[in-house]
């Protein structure tokens, strides 16, 4: 096979580029189950021990762009190509113009910027192609580097849920927040940011 030439490719920017997640994904994404803390902060659960079997057939359910369960998956991968997480887009109101994205980036490539780069891809494909107006998210309170990460592409608090959530023998807020299409492209622009 050729080369790819991505100089021209919607789904990149500086950092990451989004492609179709792929059954080989499986096991990046069951090494990321044994982070417990990291797990609960995305379920507001502890869940039971990871299976192998388990994240083969979860993966293969979202592979080339399955729409299981209402979700759209893509893997995201550095620009050398290594896979380093997954994103996807999901609760999608056609009739409100409302969805919502998650994001996991694995434990060993965190703190790199590749979950913010590839969250403003998928916005920027959300309000720019899709016409969807309103990303919302819900954020245990613990999860700062979540909410850190959202406030960096613009979203704003809209409140707070008080003793949501019961985990780890206590109970637990969830934070509200929100980013509209108007405040995403004054900031972002709907134009492909280039990365030459």
């Amino acid at each position: 096979m050729k080369e790819i030439d991505y100089k021209n490719y919607y789904w990149r920017n500086e950092l990451v580029r989004l492609r179709p997640l792929r059954i080989d994904d499986w096991e990046e994404q069951y090494y990321n189950k044994f982070d417990s803390y990291a797990r609960r902060l995305l379920k507001f659960e502890i869940e039971l021990p990871p299976s192998i079997d388990l994240e083969k057939k979860n993966t293969e359910l979202f592979t080339n762009f399955n729409r299981h369960e209402g979700r759209t998956m893509f893997g995201v991968e550095n620009l050398k190509g290594d896979f380093v997480g997954s994103i996807n887009l999901f609760n999608i109101d056609d009739k409100n113009g409302t969805f919502t994205i998650g994001v996991i980036i694995g434990t060993e490539y965190r703190g790199n910027g590749f979950g913010t780069a590839a969250m403003r891809i998928l916005l920027r494909f959300a309000f720019c192609e899709r016409r969807l107006n309103k990303f919302h998210s819900t954020v245990l309170e613990e999860n700062i580097a979540s909410i850190t990460m959202l406030r960096k592409i613009g979203c704003i608090e809209e409140g707070k849920v008080s003793q949501m959530v019961y985990t780890d023998g206590k109970y637990l807020d969830l934070i509200l927040l929100g980013l509209t299409k108007d405040v995403f492209v004054k900031n972002e622009n709907c134009e492909r940011q280039s990365s030459d």
